[in-house]
């Protein structure tokens, strides 16, 4: 009794500083978390702050992510201004020394991808919520995923250097897993290739790149701004014109404006999720999320 109480003992232990030894991770959309699991394993513990149904420009800060970050060893970030809002006072009241923006801590993961829709002039509000250093929806790319996942695990490395092979094997995983799924995700959107599309809002310029998909308007008549009367009359027609087989909009979005201009156009509406989670059941990782999506669109596109 005497010998497995201490062998009970000592295993507890282990697991105890096993966990303790864990990285903790605070991600800001639920994407890279999804990435970090991906290529951390068992190494690590993610939490994301947005939620996958939420939209990651406007998040309500809340106590609890304060003491998320207070206790985070890592803080990844998609940049580019998306969290402009809301994301630097949680910040500066964690008094996290290690997260602070340009502590080996902070990680923003803009700085290792593609990035589009960067603005050549100069740019005001009376554009709506342009960003004026690029889209920030650049994670709806698997090339773009890749990238990210290659960031994540040079950083997990540089903080955990005797856990380096085991980094390296598991982002070699990840590589090989999305390229297997992109090479899928491609075929089925092949016939479709050069068809066009109305979308919401500008969340999906890397993803239409990467599949030939061709946007030819949005039902904001600029970013941020909610629909007018005369920009939906006028995006009707040119719908007509254009043979516009699908609007897609986000969860968040309310969907009487978009589904008026379907009803008028013969479109279908159809919801694709830009962040893992954001169809809850599904949408559980980057390649349900994926999968999801694309399954949703192709019907929509038939």
């Amino acid at each position: 009794m005497k010998r497995i109480f201490v062998f009970a003992l000592l295993l507890l232990t282990a697991t105890s500083t096993f966990a303790a030894n864990k990285l903790n991770i605070v991600s800001t959309i639920s994407d890279f978390a999804s990435i970090t699991r991906e290529v951390g394993g068992d190494r690590v513990d993610v939490t994301s702050i947005a939620r996958g149904y939420q939209d990651p420009h406007f998040v309500e800060p809340k106590p609890s992510f304060l003491l998320l970050l207070r206790n985070a060893d890592l803080l990844e970030v998609v940049g580019l201004d998306l969290e402009i809002g809301w994301l630097p006072p949680l910040i500066d009241q964690s008094r996290n020394a290690k997260i602070a923006v340009g502590a080996p801590g902070y990680l923003d993961l803009s700085r290792g991808v593609e990035i589009l829709d960067r603005p050549t002039g100069p740019v005001s509000r009376a554009q709506g919520d342009v960003h004026p250093l690029g889209n920030p929806h650049y994670w709806l790319d698997p090339a773009n995923a890749v990238r990210i996942g290659i960031q994540i695990e040079h950083k997990l490395e540089e903080m955990r250097p005797d856990d380096a092979a085991y980094f390296q094997q598991r982002l070699n995983t990840f590589k090989q897993r999305m390229n297997d799924a992109n090479k899928r995700w491609t075929a089925e959107l092949a016939p479709f290739r050069g068809t066009n599309i109305v979308t919401y809002h500008n969340s999906w310029p890397n993803f239409v790149r990467r599949y030939g998909l061709n946007v030819v308007g949005y039902v904001e008549p600029k970013p941020g701004v909610p629909p007018s009367p005369s920009h939906t009359f006028e995006l009707i027609n040119l719908m007509k014109k254009q043979n516009v087989k699908a609007i897609v909009m986000e969860p968040y979005f309310d969907s009487k404006t978009p589904q008026s201009i379907a009803d008028r156009t013969g479109a279908k509406l159809v919801v694709l999720y830009p962040s893992v989670g954001g169809g809850k059941s599904g949408t559980d990782d980057y390649f349900s999320l994926f999968d999801t999506n694309i399954n949703n669109l192709v019907k929509a596109l038939k």
